[in-house]
């Protein structure tokens, strides 16, 4: 069944499979888990890094008086070079090696971070964030298509729930982690604990991921891999822009990222202000509804790989219901006073936040061509980062500063109606996308 799941998705796409799986396929397996877990682990460093800083957000706001606004600034700034650079890192990485440029990206966000740790004003730190927004900006994309390439179609949507889950995990170890680190020895030394191992993990990386390992494991699975073969066709880049589906899922999936964005950034400073935790503990509890969140990625994924099974058109569907799901719970949840039931619904929003994640990527997979895969995940990532990721804890911020952070945050929630509107308009244009999806590979053969 396997086989013939990924023979179908390749005969859409216009591109002949290859030979079926051999005893050497079956000899190195193995391989792809590694692959996985590998990229994972250095998924789960780049948000370490990139959400550390939310645990020390006390620390820093009393000893450089910061607004939250600034703050904020910190996020986002992050956030923003990662949307502004994906795009043409992913282009190219998908012509100079992705394995080389992983292994350089997150080299960069890991020195970026060290310097985090000996910034002395808030210009410095501005700066050094700035840096660990360059290194990690096409890190997703390019990862899971790494991760995408040694694996069957037909576990992509759990796969991307699973490897995007990854940033709420390193966010939970980073805010959970940071947060201990900056009460027993300094915030300084949180950023410094994240930098070290980012370093540990880029040179395990290089010394077991190679480019000619990923093609040969690519073959095993059927899938088609650009510079492998002499016959691999390779379609024009404007391709990934040509397709209303493609665009709807980009779309949609950037939006659904808005809130999930702002309860990675302010969760911590929530509990702090409005439950009267001290920084360590409210890191600790904060960092329950971003596992919360990354659990519900991977379910979610899961959940969508069934339902979609024998319905491709299904994957818009999940997406849809777990924006609605969210945007009730958290809607209802942020209004009502502290205590258990509030807990209870943000909770369950927190698990939905961002559960469209893995259906949005594995929609714009089945949408564009191997060969422009990467960019293409690259153009969802820059969604991710510019809708949700960076204009999430940015806005927040801003009207925390005018309105109060619980009255800013009771607003959030509402950015998932525009979602809904993307995902609903994409699911009924699927079907024209991956008809003309085809007929684009046709025509480059």
């Amino acid at each position: 069944m396997g086989l013939t799941s990924t023979t179908t998705e390749l005969e859409i796409a216009g591109v002949e499979p290859l030979s079926s799986p051999t005893a050497a396929g079956r000899r190195t397996s193995y391989y792809p888990w590694l692959v996985f877990a590998l990229t994972f682990a250095l998924l789960l460093s780049d948000y370490m890094s990139r959400q550390v800083l939310s645990a020390v957000f006390p620390f820093l706001k009393a000893d450089w008086a910061l607004s939250d606004s600034q703050l904020a600034s910190l996020t986002s700034i992050v956030a923003l070079m990662v949307g502004l650079l994906t795009l043409p890192l992913s282009l190219l990485a998908d012509r100079w090696g992705r394995v080389k440029s992983l292994v350089l990206m997150a080299t960069l966000w890991s020195i970026a971070t060290l310097l985090c740790a000996i910034a002395s004003n808030y210009e410095q730190m501005l700066a050094a964030r700035f840096l660990v927004g360059v290194g990690e900006a096409a890190y997703g994309s390019v990862g899971i298509a790494v991760v995408l390439g040694v694996f069957a179609p037909r576990v992509h949507s759990t796969l991307s729930g699973a490897f995007m889950a990854g940033g709420s995990f390193g966010s939970v170890v980073g805010v959970s982690l940071g947060g201990v680190i900056a009460v027993h020895l300094s915030w300084r030394w949180s950023f410094a604990a994240m930098a070290v191992l980012g370093l540990l993990l880029v040179a395990l990386f290089r010394a077991l991921v190679t480019e000619r390992r990923l093609a040969e494991h690519a073959a095993d699975q059927n899938v088609v891999t650009v510079g492998t073969t002499g016959s691999a066709i390779r379609v024009p880049v404007s391709s990934l822009f040509t397709n209303p589906a493609v665009w709807c899922a980009y779309l949609g999936g950037g939006l659904q990222m808005f809130t999930a964005a702002v309860l990675l950034a302010w969760t911590p400073s929530f509990f702090n202000r409005y439950y009267g935790m001290a920084p360590d503990k409210a890191g600790a509890i904060a960092s329950v509804f971003v596992l919360l969140i990354g659990t519900g990625m991977i379910v979610c994924g899961i959940i969508t790989d069934r339902v979609s099974r024998n319905n491709p058109a299904g994957k818009w569907s999940s997406a849809i219901a777990f924006c609605l799901i969210s945007f009730l719970a958290l809607g209802l949840g942020l209004r009502l006073d502290t205590g258990a039931p509030q807990l209870v619904l943000l909770g369950i929003g927190a698990f939905f936040a961002a559960g469209s994640s893995g259906p949005s990527a594995a929609m714009v997979a089945s949408l564009t061509h191997p060969s422009v895969r990467s960019s293409a995940l690259g153009t969802l990532t820059v969604a991710n980062n510019v809708l949700g990721l960076a204009l999430g804890p940015f806005v927040i911020g801003v009207l925390a500063d005018r309105l109060g952070l619980l009255e800013a945050l009771q607003l959030s929630p509402l950015v998932y109606l525009l979602a809904m509107v993307a995902l609903v308009a994409g699911k009924r244009l699927y079907p024209a996308g991956l008809k003309k999806l085809a007929a684009q590979s046709a025509a480059a053969a």
